[in-house]
């Protein structure tokens, strides 16, 4: 089961890369024909805007596994161990309720968008906010995750924090362990 998770993960990760890939090729050579040569794509506009919603719902799910979303944790750091569950739970729940929010308004606006296409391109605007589906499925699955590990006591102090260091700790870290000495990386 953790290989399927991965490997979709992996090719969400992937993803992104391709979407930026393709709006740096198309807003690029699209400045290159204006400017060089008078004319343009006009589909590179409306695909690279697409391509962007895209890789931010898709970079918003990565980020939320690998625990990179900004955050503040000087309160929750400083609290009893019944605290930080309590802010965890809270925290887990408010999200699990905003991407139920999500699903459901995007189920609310589905009629809309399917009968709406796009001026250029001519494909139904549910390709582009459909997903909206998937961002919410997938983190409200990871949120009750959570939740239940919480729940049931599967989950390890260390995980009661939502926030991960930056890479510079990380890495100080990681060489502290390999040298033993404690100093610059």
């Amino acid at each position: 089961m953790q290989t399927t998770i991965n490997t979709f993960f992996k090719l969400l990760e992937f993803l992104v890369v391709a979407c930026m890939v393709a709006m740096v090729i198309m807003v690029f050579g699209n400045v290159v024909l204006r400017y060089g040569f008078n004319s343009g794509i006009s589909i590179s506009d409306e695909m690279s805007r697409y391509c962007f919603i895209w890789l931010t719902y898709i970079g918003a799910m990565v980020a939320m596994r690998d625990k990179t979303h900004l955050g503040v944790d000087t309160l929750v750091r400083r609290l009893p161990l019944g605290g930080k569950k309590m802010c965890l739970f809270l925290s887990e729940s408010l999200m699990l309720l905003c991407n139920v929010l999500f699903f459901l308004g995007t189920w609310k606006m589905h009629d809309l968008q399917v009968t709406s296409y796009s001026v250029v391109v001519g494909i139904s605007m549910i390709w582009i906010y459909g997903i909206g589906y998937v961002t919410a499925a997938v983190m409200g699955i990871m949120n009750v995750h959570k939740l239940v590990r919480l729940l049931t006591g599967r989950l390890a102090d260390s995980e009661l924090v939502n926030v991960v260091e930056s890479e510079d700790h990380v890495i100080m870290a990681e060489t502290e362990t390999e040298t033993g000495v404690r100093g610059r990386a």
